[in-house]
């Protein structure tokens, strides 16, 4: 017998044991593009993660632009393009902070205040499309399981 027989391997064995469609992220990602598609549909002038940095902006109000990528959870680089878009699109302002003049301070325009009233109102629209399938015990329970990860 051939030890290298791929029908006596336990590497095949193992690889014929593993299914794509129960593996976590998998599933993740299908969930992920399915939302994205539904975001997408409600929001066509707006990414997700466009979204996000309205939406902080309207909770904290006017912070540093590092301040901002951590408190939406993306790396400076992405920060620094995504913030000069929304200002290029009149939804963001900045300017230097009085105390550090190498930091730039991050506020919503008056336009982006309306425009990210109307983004949260189809927000609640998507995240019901997105969740339609759910009992809202079982939405609770995705996000407490989602935030553990």
């Amino acid at each position: 017998m051939n030890v290298f027989d791929p029908s006596h391997s336990t590497v095949q064995k193992t690889a014929n044991d593993y299914q794509l469609e129960d593996q976590v992220g998998y599933k993740l990602r299908l969930a992920s593009q399915r939302h994205l598609e539904i975001f997408s549909r409600h929001l066509p002038d707006m990414t997700p993660t466009q979204f996000s940095i309205l939406v902080r902006l309207r909770e904290v109000g006017e912070v540093s632009q590092n301040q901002l990528g951590r408190l939406v959870a993306m790396d400076a680089a992405t920060t620094k393009g995504v913030i000069s878009r929304l200002i290029d699109r009149g939804l963001l302002q900045s300017r230097q902070d009085g105390a550090d003049l190498r930091r730039l301070q991050i506020s919503l325009t008056l336009e982006g205040q309306t425009k990210v009233q109307a983004a949260i109102d189809q927000a609640r629209v998507i995240t019901k499309e997105t969740t339609e399938n759910l009992t809202k015990r079982e939405v609770a329970r995705l996000l407490t399981l989602l935030d553990k990860l």
